[in-house]
């Protein structure tokens, strides 16, 4: 067994994961925004959706995200913070949202994260 290549194997994983972790909004920032009318977008599917959604939450599916957005925010200054499953569709989202021009968007990652964000919930 190459050691040296589980080594670069192991640190490119925790990079990876570092970096997922930096690009979530911290909780006591996400809360400031939902007291300054932040939306909660769901970029999961409507299935996913209809199974079980965060109080207030609207459906915006990823693949239709550019097209529908502007119905639920016209806005660029709306803050959004956006969240799906695992938090990888939703940092997606908050890619396209700011190259798009919307000026407050964040990623509050999984479901159970943004869950315990936005109601308080302890994540499961």
């Amino acid at each position: 067994m190459d050691w040296n290549l589980v080594l670069i194997v192991a640190g490119v994983v925790i990079a990876l994961i570092l970096l997922k972790r930096l690009s979530l909004v911290d909780p006591k920032s996400a809360r400031d925004w939902l007291a300054k009318g932040a939306k909660v977008i769901d970029v999961r599917s409507p299935s996913e959706f209809q199974e079980r959604h965060l109080p207030g939450a609207i459906n915006v599916p990823l693949g239709g995200l550019r097209e529908e957005i502007t119905r639920v925010a016209p806005d660029k200054a709306q803050p959004l913070l956006l969240h799906c499953l695992s938090g990888g569709r939703s940092g997606l989202g908050k890619r396209l949202l700011r190259a798009m021009g919307y000026r407050h968007v964040f990623n509050l990652g999984s479901y159970s994260r943004a869950a315990s964000i936005v109601t308080g919930a302890k994540k499961s």
